[in-house]
């Protein structure tokens, strides 16, 4: 059975610039904030870790040479993980990181008008999200079975609250998710929207509270890099409570120029790049 970490205990790289710094970092179970100037290494230190894990296979013995992990507890040896690019995401590395899965997506969303990075990252994510609410049935079918009617109702909660979340934060455009699809759907005015056809701001906040959702309360480590790109300040305010509301077991690593994520009571998660540098 494959044991999986509840989160990383520590970072180290070694040699992270022709080694003449390297990294030790202190990690929090649940919210980690790199801060600091352009070019000081922040997302050089998070490509480096997802690199190593994006490798596959068992932990450690896939991580790139000078990456070194601990994790809890120490004997796992899986990492479940996603990383969250801004914006400006390189579409040679995506492509790079998973050529057939993108070229099939770019085939599906051709009919849809869709074909952006965010595009493909929501399409992949509808395909999770089906297979998250198939789960999500089979238990409350289970539960309803044994004669647990509370319990039932309790697995349809988080899924529940993801949708008032969505329509919370788009109320301003009126838009609503449809809730007798079962792929994500939207209503604006009468007319049915796909979510290829959002905002880029709505697709990333989209993105990123989906992707804490469809791992169903499992320990689960989510690095984003500057995911305030694009973000409305009040969402940008709301995102770390959002992402451990719908998952209060994630960990929670990303980069970050903007004062409003950290708005919220989270300044003391912050960590200077220089402060991990030795």
């Amino acid at each position: 059975m494959q044991k999986f970490a509840e989160y990383i205990k520590k970072i180290e790289i070694d040699s992270l610039w022709s080694g003449k710094k390297h990294i030790v970092w202190e990690l929090n179970p649940r919210v980690n904030i790199l801060s600091g100037i352009n070019g000081v290494g922040k997302s050089t230190i998070l490509n480096k870790v997802v690199r190593g894990l994006a490798a596959g296979g068992e932990f450690p013995s896939h991580m790139i040479k000078g990456v070194k992990l601990e994790v809890v507890p120490e004997d796992a040896r899986w990492i479940r993980y996603d990383m969250i690019r801004s914006l400006d995401s390189n579409l040679q590395q995506s492509i790079n990181e998973g050529e057939g899965f993108i070229r099939q997506a770019l085939s599906a969303l051709a009919g849809v008008g869709g074909g952006s990075l965010l595009d493909i990252q929501l399409y992949n994510l509808q395909r999770k999200y089906l297979d998250y609410q198939v789960n999500i049935g089979n238990r409350i079918i289970a539960e309803l079975q044994a004669g647990n009617a509370d319990a039932a109702q309790q697995l349809s909660i988080k899924k529940k609250r993801f949708q008032d979340i969505v329509d919370e934060l788009f109320e301003d455009t009126g838009k609503k998710i449809v809730r007798t699809e079962n792929e994500i759907r939207f209503t604006q005015i009468g007319e049915m929207l796909m979510p290829y056809q959002l905002s880029s701001g709505e697709k990333q906040v989209l993105i990123i509270l989906l992707t804490v959702l469809v791992e169903d309360d499992q320990p689960y480590v989510l690095f984003m890099d500057e995911p305030e790109v694009s973000l409305h300040i009040e969402w940008q305010k709301r995102l770390i409570d959002l992402c451990l509301e719908l998952n209060p077991h994630v960990q929670i690593i990303l980069t970050t120029h903007s004062p409003a994520v950290i708005m919220n009571g989270w300044m003391d998660s912050v960590t200077e790049v220089s402060d991990i540098t030795v």
